[in-house]
C-alpha cells in the first residue's frame, strides 16, 4: 500500500475547510491545513462577521434619530472611524485564533503558506518550497470579489479593501444590486456618506421575491441612497483627489470613492487543479458530485470554490458532510432546499423558500398571503418605514412554501421559521399558533385573508 504523509490535506481554512479537517482528525484521520492569508476565511476575515460588525454600528445614526420620539435628547453625538476598525480588528484577531486553536486542538497540523496541487496526491508549499502527499487532497479555497473589465477599474476598492479604508469618505458610489451591494449601501449611507448604488438591471437584489426587492429599494431611497438601475458603469477617472464616474446614461457622478460589488469568482486560478485532471466549469469553479467528489476519486471541494450555494452555513454543512463521507464510512450528501438567509440591509432582508415567481411556476394552486404596516416602534419615532410580511402557501396541500420578511430583525424571523418549514408545517400550523403580542412576527400566525392578484 502507498504511504503517504497525510491522509488528508486541505487547502483553504476558511468555515468549509476548517470543519472538514476538524471532524476528519476526530475520526482518526492524519491532517493537516494550509492557508495562505489568514484561519477563517472571508466570512470570518473580510466578509459576514467584519461586515455585520459595521451593519450595527450603521444603525446608531438612526436609533439615534428615532429616540426623540421616544423622549430621549441626544446632543453632541460623533462617530469615529478609527475606533470602529480598531474595535473589529481586535474581534477577527480573536476569532481567527480561536480557528487556529481549534485545528490545533484536533490534532490537525497548520501550515501558513500557499499550497498548490503537482499531480492527484501530492501539493507543494510555495514559500516553504516544500512537497507533501496525502491519500486524500480538500479544495476548500472560497472566491474573491469580481471586477469588470472597464478604462478606470483599478481605481475602485472591492468589499475587501472597505473594512480596512484608513478615512471614511463623505461621498461613495457603490456598483451592484446583491446581498454586499445593498449591505454596504446602508452601512456606509447610515455612517453618514452620501451613497449612490448603480445597477445595470431594472431592480436591486436579482433573485429575491418581487415584494422585497421593491420594499427595501423604496425603503433604502427614503433613508437617502440615491439607487440608479438600468444605469452602468462605463469609466471611472481620477480628477482632484475624486472620482469622475462616467455611466450609460450619459451623466457623470463626482464621488470620492468607487466600490465594486459585483459578485465574486472562485479561487481557482493559479492552483494546479487542470493539471491534476481536476474539472473546472464555465465560471472557473470545481465540479463536484452530491458528495462533493470531483473529477478525481480522492479529491473533493467544498463551499464557495465550487458552484453551488455561497454561504457559509452551507460551506460548513458540506465540510461536515465531507468529513461524514470519506472518514466516517457514512456517506452524506447536502439539501439545498429550504436554506434561510438573511440581507443585513436598512431594512433587512430575511428569506426562505421560494420567491412568488418560482412558486407560481411549481404550484398551479398557490395562496399568497401579505401583510404591509407600520412597525409599532415607528407611531412614536415617526419614521415613514413599512414592515412586509409574506407567506407562499401551496393551495393543495397547504404546506407554507415561502416566507419572506423585510424589517427590523428579519433575519432572526427568518431563522425560525425556516425550522417550521424544514418539518412540513402547514398554514393550518401557523394559524393555530398563539401569537406573542405585542411583536411584528405575530403577523405570520394571525395572516387570514388571501392576497387578492400577484403581488408587485
Amino acid at each position: 500500500m502507498t504511504s503517504f504523509d497525510y491522509d488528508l490535506f486541505v487547502i483553504g481554512a476558511g468555515s468549509g475547510g476548517v470543519r472538514a479537517a476538524r471532524m476528519s482528525a476526530t475520526y482518526g484521520a492524519k491532517v493537516a491545513v494550509a492557508e495562505e492569508y489568514r484561519f477563517g476565511g472571508t466570512c470570518v476575515i473580510r466578509g459576514c462577521v467584519p461586515k455585520k460588525l459595521f451593519v450595527y454600528a450603521g444603525r446608531f445614526k438612526g436609533e439615534f434619530e428615532d429616540a426623540a420620539g421616544f423622549g430621549w435628547q441626544l446632543n453632541g453625538v460623533s462617530f469615529d472611524w478609527q475606533t470602529l476598525l480598531a474595535n473589529k480588528d481586535r474581534e477577527i484577531d480573536r476569532l481567527e485564533g480561536l480557528y487556529r486553536k481549534t485545528l490545533k486542538n484536533a490534532g490537525a497540523v497548520s501550515f501558513d503558506d500557499r499550497a498548490e496541487l503537482l499531480d492527484a496526491h501530492t501539493v507543494r508549499l510555495v514559500k516553504a518550497d516544500k512537497t507533501i502527499t496525502a491519500r486524500t487532497i480538500l479544495i476548500a479555497t472560497g472566491g474573491h470579489p469580481f471586477v469588470p473589465d472597464i478604462p478606470g477599474s483599478e481605481n475602485a476598492i472591492t468589499s475587501s479593501e472597505a473594512f480596512h479604508l484608513k478615512a471614511l469618505p463623505k461621498r461613495i458610489a457603490i456598483v451592484g444590486a446583491g446581498y454586499i451591494a445593498v449591505e454596504f449601501a446602508s452601512i456606509f449611507n447610515g455612517l453618514g456618506v452620501e451613497v449612490v448604488q448603480i445597477y445595470r438591471g431594472p431592480q436591486i437584489m436579482r433573485g429575491f421575491d418581487d415584494d422585497m426587492r421593491d420594499g427595501l429599494s423604496e425603503e433604502m431611497r427614503k433613508r437617502g441612497v440615491d439607487i440608479r438601475v438600468d444605469t452602468d458603469v462605463t469609466e471611472i477617472t481620477p480628477e482632484g483627489g475624486a472620482y469622475a464616474v462616467k455611466l450609460s446614461t450619459g451623466d457623470v457622478l463626482e464621488t470620492d470613492l468607487v466600490m465594486f460589488a459585483t459578485g465574486r469568482a472562485p479561487n481557482t486560478g493559479t492552483l494546479g487543479l487542470e493539471g491534476a485532471g481536476v474539472e473546472l466549469g464555465p465560471k472557473g469553479h470545481v465540479v463536484v458530485d452530491e458528495y462533493s467528489k470531483t473529477s478525481v476519486d480522492n479529491i473533493y471541494a467544498v463551499g464557495d470554490v465550487t458552484d453551488r450555494v455561497a454561504l457559509t452555513p452551507v460551506a460548513i454543512r458540506e465540510g461536515a458532510a465531507f468529513a461524514e463521507t470519506v472518514f466516517n464510512d457514512n456517506p452524506v450528501s447536502i439539501d439545498y432546499s429550504g436554506i434561510p438567509t438573511a440581507v443585513f440591509s436598512e431594512p433587512e432582508i430575511g428569506t426562505v423558500g421560494l420567491t412568488e415567481a418560482e412558486a407560481r411556476e411549481k404550484y398551479p394552486k398557490l395562496d399568497v398571503y401579505k401583510s404591509q404596516f407600520r412597525p409599532m416602534k415607528h407611531t412614536l419615532s415617526g419614521r415613514d418605514e413599512k414592515m412586509i410580511m409574506k407567506l407562499l402557501v401551496d393551495g393543495d396541500s397547504g404546506r407554507v412554501v415561502g416566507c419572506h420578511v423585510l424589517g427590523a430583525d428579519a433575519g432572526e424571523i427568518a431563522q425560525t421559521v425556516a425550522i417550521a418549514m424544514h418539518m412540513g408545517a402547514t398554514k393550518a400550523d401557523f394559524d393555530a399558533t398563539m401569537a406573542l403580542h405585542p411583536s411584528a412576527a405575530e403577523e405570520l400566525v394571525t395572516m387570514r385573508e388571501k392576497w387578492q392578484g400577484k403581488s408587485s
